[in-house]
C-alpha cells in the first residue's frame, strides 16, 4: 500500500484524537478536530456500535497514523516487540518512539513527523557524529543526535528552531538547544510516551 497523501486532518477526525500530523496548526484553534470533532464523510455524525474487532482495528490504525508508518513496517515492529522481554505493547511503542524521524520531531527540529522524515532523508541530521539519512533508524540509549552544522545555519532551520523553542521535550531526551544536539538518556518507559493509543488492543488485534 502506498503512503497516504490525502488531507491528514481527516485522519485525526476519523480516529477522534489529535495525531499532530499538521505541525503547528494542531496546537491552535484552527485544528480541524476542534471545529468538527466527528468523523469525516456523509455518515460521520451517525452513532455506530463498534465491535471488539473494530476497537482493536481502530487502535492499530491510530498508532500507525500517529507515527506515519505503513502496515508492513508496523507489523514488522510488532514482531520485533513480541520477541523482546517485557510487555509486547510497551515494547512496540518504544520501538516506534526510537525511530530517528520521531526523535527529530520530539526535539522540535521539524514541525511534524512527515517533515522530520523528509529532513532525515535529505541528510540534515547526524547520530554520534555520522550522517544518517534513514528515517527508520532506531536510536539507542547514549546516542547523540545533532543537526548538521551547515543545516543548522540555514534560515529555514533557524525559523523551525525558533518556532518550536518552547515545545516541551520528553524527559528521555536531553536537548541542548543552543548547540542543536540531544542525547538519548534512555529508551522511553510507557509513562514517558504520549501516544494516544491503548497498546493492548493492538496486541490483541495481531494475536488473532
Amino acid at each position: 500500500m502506498a503512503r497516504y497523501t490525502g488531507a491528514v486532518c481527516k485522519l485525526c477526525r476519523r480516529e477522534g484524537k489529535k495525531l499532530f500530523l499538521k505541525g503547528g496548526r494542531c496546537y491552535t484553534n484552527k485544528c480541524a478536530l476542534e471545529r468538527r470533532s466527528y468523523a469525516p464523510g456523509q455518515h460521520g455524525q451517525g452513532r455506530k456500535k463498534v465491535s471488539e474487532y473494530g476497537m482493536q482495528l481502530r487502535e492499530k490504525q491510530k498508532a500507525r497514523r500517529y507515527y506515519g508508518l505503513l502496515e508492513s513496517q508496523f507489523h514488522k515492529y510488532f514482531l520485533m516487540a513480541a520477541q523482546k522481554q517485557g510487555v509486547t505493547g510497551e515494547n512496540l511503542l518504544r520501538i516506534c518512539e526510537s525511530r530517528l524521524d520521531n526523535v527529530v520531531y520530539l526535539l522540535g527540529w521539524a514541525d511534524s513527523r512527515a517533515e522530520a522524515r523528509q529532513f532525515v532523508t535529505h541528510g540534515h541530521y547526524c547520530v554520534n557524529g555520522k550522517k544518517v539519512d534513514i528515517p527508520s533508524y532506531l536510536v539507542k540509549a547514549g546516542d547523540v543526535v545533532s543537526i548538521k552544522e551547515k543545516s543548522a545555519q540555514s534560515d529555514s532551520f533557524k525559523n523551525i528552531l525558533e518556532a518550536n523553542g518552547s515545545r516541551p521535550v520528553p524527559t528521555w531526551l536531553d536537548v541542548n538547544r543552543e548547540a542543536a544536539t540531544a542525547k538519548v538518556v534512555n529508551l522511553p518507559e510507557r509513562d514517558q510516551i504520549e501516544a494516544p493509543v491503548e497498546e493492548h488492543l493492538i496486541v490483541e488485534y495481531y494475536s488473532k
